[in-house]
């Protein structure tokens, strides 16, 4: 099968998946095609596959991931090599682009308290976007391990913030995938709230020296839909990874900071 072939035919097989949208019109072109893949499997419920199909959704998106454009950690600078003189410059890196493109030892994901994903089509979040393009076995997986600790904890667990998960990155050029939940800030912005945003990056950093992690991509915690302010989140975003690598030395080869806007590009440029 080429890429299209898989496409058209993953789109097949996510709809006889789903009782819901098995008659849905199938769009005749490759666009219409891409976005009802997604939005089935946005909202896919964590199930088995069957292995024929699974095979071709591995193959057509480790597929979509070269077309995109895989992007190495070597390939990012440092930000010494950029001109900082951060204590920590030759260690740290400022990466503007698509998170789920980065060949890191690790990627973190903006979660929510269940822990599955965005069921939302199409959405535009981070947690989307990272369930997507891993595929559907990082939905299963995140779904056992919440089986997991509601066994230990209770049928109402939910994920406490700052609390990482980590799994594998399957389809995603990344290896693992640290998921945490960040504070979210409903009204004024308190001490507590950004000691719950700190222990996010630190929690983070230890979960990776424990499982031999030795590159990480931060995305913007909290920021967006949790409306943590931008520029005090990236100040303790960089004071807390700053303080934890002057207290583990040599324990992370990179730490980048993953920024989709503009306006954080800019905050952390001018912080670090």
């Amino acid at each position: 099968m080429d890429q299209k072939e898989r496409l058209t035919y993953l789109v097949e097989q996510f709809k006889a998946d789903s009782v819901e949208y098995r008659s849905l019109r199938t769009p005749a072109d490759e666009a219409g095609k891409k976005r009802i893949l997604r939005s089935l499997m946005n909202i896919r419920m964590p199930r088995k596959l069957p292995e024929g199909v699974l095979e071709v959704q591995d193959e057509y998106l480790k597929e979509r991931n070269r077309e995109n454009g895989i992007v190495e950690v070597a390939d990012i600078p440092t930000i010494e090599e950029l001109g900082s003189r951060h204590s920590f410059g030759d260690k740290i890196s400022i990466w503007q682009g698509d998170i789920t493109r980065l060949a890191a030892d690790a990627i973190v994901n903006a979660a929510n308290s269940q822990m599955l994903g965005c069921f939302v089509p199409m959405h535009t979040c981070i947690d989307n976007c990272i369930h997507t393009y891993a595929g559907v076995q990082l939905r299963a997986e995140c779904a056992r391990q919440m089986r997991q600790l509601r066994v230990r904890f209770g049928s109402d667990y939910e994920q406490p913030t700052a609390v990482p998960m980590l799994t594998d990155g399957y389809n995603l050029p990344a290896k693992k995938v640290v998921h945490i939940v960040g504070p979210i800030v409903s009204g004024r912005l308190t001490k507590a709230l950004e000691m719950d945003l700190a222990a996010c990056y630190r929690n983070t950093l230890d979960l990776c020296l424990e499982n031999e992690i030795r590159s990480v991509a931060f995305c913007c915690i909290s920021t967006g839909v949790f409306h943590f302010p931008n520029g005090r989140a990236a100040e303790i975003a960089a004071e807390t990874v700053t303080d934890w690598l002057a207290g583990h030395p040599g324990a992370m080869e990179r730490v980048i900071f993953n920024v989709f806007k503009d306006e954080d590009k800019n905050i952390y440029d001018g912080l670090l």
